[in-house]
C-alpha cells in the first residue's frame, strides 16, 4: 500500500492506496506547532480504526508547500512506518514537461495537480485548486505544463477585511440570497462569494482566450465544492486529484529504482 500525503498551508492531506484504487482519505490541520510523535500517533490512530497495520504501508509520496513540516514527515515515515519518503521536487520524474522561465519555481502542489489532470483528462486542462491560495494551471493536450496564476485565497480575502479594517465583522462564508445585501455581514459576503465567483469565471475565459482553444475546467482543494457549484465553466470537481498525481508520481519514480 502507499500512504500519500499533500501538505499544505491550511491542511493536510493523506490517502492510502491499494495499488491505484484510493482506499480511505483524510484531512487534518497544519500545524508547525506539532511534534513527529504527535503527527504519527495521529496516523497510527487513522491505520489502526481502517484496519491498516503500519506495516502494510511500503511506500510513501509527498508534496509539501509548508518547509518546516517536510522534515517532521519524513521523521514519521521512518519512525512509524519504517518506510522511505517520495518527496517531489526538482529532478523527481513527473510526466509533464514544466515550460516556464525556471521550472524550479513552481510550487510541488502545483506540479502534482498537474500530472494528475493530465493523466484523468488528457485533453488541455485548467485546474483550479481553492485552498488557501487561489491557484490556476494549465496543462497542455501534450502534457506540457504552461503555468498559470496564483490568487489569494476566499479565506485570506475574508480575513484580511475583517484585520485590516475599523468596523467591519469577521463572517461565515455562506452564499447571501442576493447581490445587494442589506446589511454589513450580507454585504460582506455578497462582495467575497460573488466576487470571488466573478474571479474565477473572468480567469478562466482569459485563460481560453489565450489558448485559443477549449479544455476542461477541473476544480479541487478545501473551497472547492461552495464556489464550483455556482460556476457552470467548471466541469468537474476532484477533491483527490492531488493525491492520485502523488500515487502517479510515485510510480515513474518505483520504476527507475
Amino acid at each position: 500500500m502507499l500512504l500519500a500525503i499533500d501538505i499544505g498551508n491550511t491542511s493536510i492531506n493523506l490517502g492510502v492506496f491499494e495499488d491505484s484504487e484510493l482506499r480511505f482519505a483524510w484531512r487534518l490541520t497544519s500545524g508547525v506547532d506539532r511534534s513527529p510523535d504527535e503527527y504519527g500517533s495521529l496516523l497510527y490512530t487513522l491505520l489502526q480504526r481502517q484496519g491498516i497495520p503500519s506495516a502494510k504501508i511500503t511506500g510513501t509520496a509527498v508534496c509539501c508547500v509548508v518547509p518546516p513540516l517536510l522534515s517532521v514527515f519524513q521523521e514519521v515515515c521512518q519512525k512509524y512506518l519504517a518506510t522511505s519518503l517520495l518527496v517531489v521536487e526538482p529532478g523527481v520524474k513527473t510526466g509533464v514537461r514544466i515550460s516556464l522561465d525556471n521550472p524550479r519555481e513552481v510550487g510541488p502542489d502545483r506540479v502534482v495537480n498537474a500530472v494528475a489532470a493530465h493523466h484523468i483528462y488528457g485533453e488541455p486542462v485548467i485546474v483550479i485548486d481553492f485552498g488557501t491560495a487561489t491557484t490556476f494551471d494549465v496543462v497542455s493536450e501534450k502534457g506540457d505544463y504552461l503555468g498559470g496564476a496564483i490568487a489569494p485565497g476566499i479565506n485570506i480575502a475574508s480575513e484580511a477585511l475583517f484585520t485590516r479594517t475599523a468596523m467591519l465583522p469577521r463572517i461565515e462564508l455562506a452564499r447571501p440570497k442576493q447581490v445587494i445585501g442589506r446589511s454589513t455581514t450580507a454585504a460582506m459576503q455578497s462582495g467575497i462569494i460573488f466576487g470571488y465567483i466573478g474571479l474565477i469565471e473572468g480567469m478562466i475565459r482569459r485563460i481560453k482566450q489565450e489558448l485559443r482553444s477549449e479544455a476542461k475546467v477541473v476544480a479541487t482543494g478545501g473551497y472547492a465544492y461552495p464556489l464550483a457549484k455556482e460556476i457552470p465553466e467548471i466541469d468537474v470537481i476532484n477533491p483527490d486529484l492531488s493525491l492520485v498525481g502523488l500515487r502517479l508520481i510515485y510510480e515513474m519514480n518505483k520504476i527507475e529504482k
